[in-house]
Parts: C-alpha cells; structure tokens; sequence
C-alpha cells in the first residue's frame, strides 16, 4: 500500500515583514520563526521533495499572533495543496465574529495558543465563561479546534468537552506528556482518561516520536498503546516544521520509522485519513 503523507502541523512564516507584520503573542517572537522562516513557495518545495502531498497550515501565533492573513492568502494562492488553521482570542467580546471572518476567508480550523516559547507555563482560560459563545460556535459549525497547551490544561478541557459533546479537539503534540516512565505511561494518566471522549484527536509530533524513546519508553508500547486507546482514526501526524530544527525530510522519515511496526490500515489512517476528515478539503484529488 502505498500511504499518502498530509501533515497537519507546518507554519508559513513570510519574509514581507511590511505586508505581514509581526505581532507575536506573548509580546516577543519565537526564536525559529525568526531565524528559520518558511515562506509558502518554499514550503511547497520542501514538501515536494519530502513526499509530502498536502497540508493543513497552522497559523504561527509567536509570530503573527492573531493575525492569520498569511495563513490565509497562503491558503486561497494554493487551495489544492492547503488547508488552513487560524489563531483566534475566544475571549473577546466579539470572538464569534471574528472566527466567521476567518471561516469566510476559506480557513477551515481554529488554534488556541496557551503555552509555548513565547508563553511559558499553561493558561487557565480554556473553560472561562466567556469562551462558552466561542466553543459552542466551533462546535455548530463542524470547526475542528488544535490546542497548544500542557497536561495541566486536560482538566478544563474536560469540562468543555463535557458541555460541548460535540466539539471536535485536537491535542497538539499530545498535549506533551510524560513518556520516560514506559509502561504502563502511569505520568501520562490524564492523556488515557481523555479516550473517553470520542470527539478528542490527538496530533503526533517529533516531540512524542523522539519521547518514545526516551527513558524506558518504546515506539511499541507507547503509541501501541496510543492507537490502543484512541484508535488510530483518531490519531494525525504533524511535522511541526520550521518550528522543529530537523528539515522535512527528516521530520517524515522520523515519523515513518517510527510507526512502522503499526499496521498499514493505522498508519494510513495517521498519515492522510485523520487529516482529511479532520479537514475535508485536503481529501480532495487535484
């Protein structure tokens, strides 16, 4: 079988600081988007050569911030290769208005930055009352949802997954979890409970294959348990790239050896299926 590779997790990064300002949140940009930008053409290039056959683009919130204009004219300039995945404060006032602005500019999922570079330590608004119009929104209109956040965070998740069931979530890098501890992953318990919710998704990145190896953790028992748990229909890899140091290539091949002792069905299902029915346009045959 030969298995398609969509990646759910690059960022585009223009070199048009005039036309595409920075605006980072956390007040400072990242320093790999600084130094390792990524434009669009770019991009499409090292996909080509990394055999990667479509994308969903993340908006790059230590960059832009809320601004997704790149994300989106990247988008609208390829729409056969790309899907797009906008950055979005859910708790101002006119939060829903401007996830409609995004949706009509042909952006097909939302981020929440709670953590990372720019923004160390885990955020505690993700089940604020004032985010309830916002989340009820992305769940009405089928808007998949990527959170950037820590295990710390899966407690209030919890509590919106409870009060939207029909929310569609998707852990960026698993939510970073502890994988040293190998089996039975005791340090990642909260990951586990979130099985239950059959509207979870989890995103696998070089953080989680690299962790898979670390400690007494093995590719086999952690993400056979991953793919166990969830189901790998549930499951998506993303290259995190430029953000990861590794060139495409690389972040594929890593990925790929990796998963190898999963069987074909699962590993389609990590490699292209999840993505496009989490982001139906990229099912789309060009």
């Amino acid at each position: 079988m030969n298995i398609d590779v969509i990646d759910i997790h690059p960022h585009v990064i223009s070199t048009d600081t005039v036309r595409y300002p920075r605006a980072p949140l956390g007040g400072h940009q990242s320093t790999w988007s600084n130094d390792r930008p990524v434009g669009t053409e770019q991009l499409i290039v090292e996909q080509d050569r990394a055999g990667v056959k479509k994308a969903a683009l993340v908006q790059a919130s230590t960059c832009y911030g809320h601004d997704n204009s790149y994300v989106a004219d990247a988008v609208n300039a390829h729409p056969e290769r790309f899907a797009g995945v906008f950055s979005c404060d859910i708790l101002a006032p006119d939060a829903c208005d401007t996830m409609a602005h995004w949706m009509s500019k042909g952006l097909t999922g939302m981020r929440l930055f709670t953590t990372g570079s720019t923004m160390p330590g885990q955020a505690g608004w993700l089940d604020d009352p004032r985010s309830f119009p916002a989340w009820g929104m992305a769940a009405e209109k089928g808007l998949p949802v990527c959170l950037q956040m820590t295990a710390q965070g899966i407690p209030q998740i919890m509590k919106v997954l409870d009060r939207f069931p029909a929310l569609r979530v998707i852990l960026d890098h698993l939510a970073r979890p502890v994988q040293e501890d190998g089996p039975p992953y005791a340090g990642a318990d909260s990951l586990w409970g979130l099985a239950q919710y059959p509207n979870v998704y989890l995103k696998v990145t070089e953080r989680n294959l690299v962790g898979a190896r670390t400690g007494e953790a093995t590719p086999e028992t952690f993400f056979g348990r991953l793919v166990a748990d969830f189901g790998a229909s549930r499951i998506a890899w993303g290259s995190n790239y430029p953000a990861s140091e590794r060139p495409l290539a690389e972040l594929v091949a890593l990925a790929q050896e990796t998963l190898a002792f999963l069987p074909e069905t699962d590993r389609e299902w990590i490699f292209s299926r999840t993505a496009q029915a989490l982001y139906p346009t990229l099912a789309n045959r060009s």
